[in-house]
């Protein structure tokens, strides 16, 4: 693809669930169950037998730690075909010497597409608005949709479409609270919210909620939200970049999934949650454990979700 190409043709990013139809998400989440079934059986470093991105190169930029998105990622691009070129935010100096709007530019005539995982979402938004190639959100301080995609998927394979049925979330508003509020909307199921109230979710997203028509109900009550719901979710109480770890651990303590709360969905209701997990904390070992745990396999579809994310992105 030459220069002439690549400002000639908008790039397909994957920043946020709600820059996204409905109709492309289904597909996506179509594409990766597929591509999950056509390797089974297979070592999980071989390549893919159709390798649509051979000959790409996708860099991946960490401005934090990282297992999950790091490795999936990397395996994802192989077995498609590409390579990868692992960065450090550090090493770029993101937005200390350079402007993100060059730094976009200039990734844009060496690379393919860019998977970047840093907590200033301002920063991967200026990054996408100003590259000629896809951008992808691994990660920011105000969403997480590579892993709500997954997260779907993994819904879907234990108990068939999620179209209408229930999701709770117990515990802090995070960015992956963001990104299943998004998907609230955007797959047509029904989202309840409990949260303390001092760390309720944004205004914004609340605003979101209402005017996508989604079918989000927010509140403080986890048993309330809990009742009934077809799949209960939670995460950590700290996240990278918080503060005041002991006022929050104060604030959810009555939020963590216990068997008692986990008693209140319903009877074949599954667990999620996006790992790293601080067991006793958020969850018990009895739950994360047990049969109605489902984190394994959330954590085995990230690989799947992002190759069809990848293969969307460089169509």
């Amino acid at each position: 693809m030459n220069a002439l190409t690549r400002t000639a043709t908008r790039p397909r990013h994957f920043v946020d669930l709600a820059d996204l139809d409905t109709e492309t998400l289904e597909g996506l989440i179509g594409e990766a169950r597929r591509r999950k079934a056509a390797r089974q059986g297979q070592p999980h470093g071989a390549a893919d037998s159709d390798k649509p991105l051979e000959g790409r190169v996708l860099a991946l930029i960490f401005d934090k730690h990282s297992t999950r998105t790091r490795i999936s990622f990397d395996i994802a691009m192989r077995q498609l075909g590409g390579t990868t070129l692992m960065m450090s935010g550090a090493e770029m100096q993101l937005a200390r010497e350079e402007t993100i709007a060059d730094t976009a530019r200039v990734l844009s005539r060496y690379l393919d597409a860019v998977m970047i995982r840093l907590l200033d979402h301002e920063m991967v938004r200026e990054l996408a608005d100003n590259a000629d190639i896809p951008v992808i959100n691994g990660l920011t301080k105000m969403s997480h949709p590579c892993q709500v995609m997954a997260d779907v998927m993994t819904f879907e394979e234990r108990k068939g479409p999620i179209r209408g049925r229930t999701v709770a979330w117990t515990g802090d508003a995070n960015n992956v609270l963001a990104s299943w509020i998004h998907a609230a909307a955007r797959f047509g199921f029904r989202l309840r919210v409990a949260t303390p109230r001092e760390l309720a979710p944004r205004e914004g997203l609340h605003d979101w909620a209402m005017g996508a028509g989604a079918a989000v109900e927010f509140g403080d009550d986890p048993e309330r939200a809990v009742a009934g719901a077809d799949c209960v979710v939670t995460d950590a109480w700290v996240s990278m970049g918080d503060e005041d770890a002991v006022k929050r651990h104060n604030l959810l303590r009555a939020y963590q999934v216990n068997e008692r709360l986990m008693s209140r969905a319903a009877k074949d209701a599954i667990f999620m949650h996006c790992l790293p997990a601080h067991r006793g904390e958020e969850v018990t070992n009895e739950i994360i454990d047990g049969p109605q745990s489902a984190v394994f396999d959330e954590a085995e579809n990230r690989l799947h979700a992002q190759k069809a994310i990848l293969a969307w992105c460089l169509a």
